[in-house]
């Protein structure tokens, strides 16, 4: 069970960063970027199975910058409010807080960072744009296959289900042939959808999600240990 923490980006801004601790010594250092509803139930469990895992995670509240203890379930307006926040932020200044969220886990030795929906686009974008990441993961992240020119200088892994109704198959396939797949491996999931990782809902796909997940947590020991 993590506990929230304050951390400050470089422009002053402070904002909430949810934080949970391995055992023993952690592996490494491994940034959760969440989805629209914010560092939720669902995003906290995420955390706390990578800290289980080993790692030193820290999830930030990157909505603080428009609303502070953004914390939302799924429904239609759920998805609204989350979409509204998220136009009223500037990638930059989501960068500025994942960036001071990496720097506070660089002490931990090598730092990963994992995302998923929003976080996912914000994973792919991070691994050209932050200092101090070894790897990113991003699962489901719609607003790559628009960013593809901006190439990752660390290597990168990416999750999609080929039944996502808003990230098209043909999407994927323009980010796979887009990048060096010697340094971004691209995975499709057959009969998943978007979200497929988000357990306890309808949207969860169990085959997939664990398959992505044991593929997620080889990535990280290669990389990060």
């Amino acid at each position: 069970m993590g506990e929230f923490i304050t951390l400050t980006a470089s422009d002053g801004h402070k904002f909430s960063a949810y934080e949970a601790k391995p055992a023993g010594k952690p592996k490494g250092g491994l940034v959760v970027v969440p989805e629209i509803f914010g560092i939720n139930a669902h995003m906290r469990s995420v955390a706390d199975g990578y800290a289980a895992d080993g790692y030193h995670v820290l999830a930030p509240c990157l909505f603080d910058r428009v609303e502070r203890d953004y914390d939302r379930g799924y429904g239609p307006e759920d998805r609204e409010a989350g979409m509204a926040i998220m136009k009223a932020l500037k990638p930059a200044e989501m960068l500025a807080d994942v960036t001071a969220t990496v720097q506070k886990l660089v002490p931990e030795g090598k730092v990963a960072l994992v995302g998923y929906c929003l976080g996912g686009s914000i994973a792919y974008l991070a691994a050209s744009a932050v200092p101090g990441l070894t790897a990113t993961i991003g699962y489901y992240g719609g607003m790559i296959a628009a960013n593809l020119d901006k190439q990752p200088k660390v290597p990168v892994m990416l999750h999609f289900g080929d039944e996502d109704q808003g990230i098209p198959v043909e999407a994927v396939e323009k980010v796979k042939a887009a990048v060096d797949p010697k340094l971004v491996q691209v995975y499709r999931y057959a009969n998943a959808g978007h979200a497929f990782n988000r357990a306890g809902t309808t949207s969860w796909h169990e085959p997939s999600a664990r398959l992505a997940r044991e593929r997620t947590l080889a990535f990280l020991k290669a990389q990060i240990g």
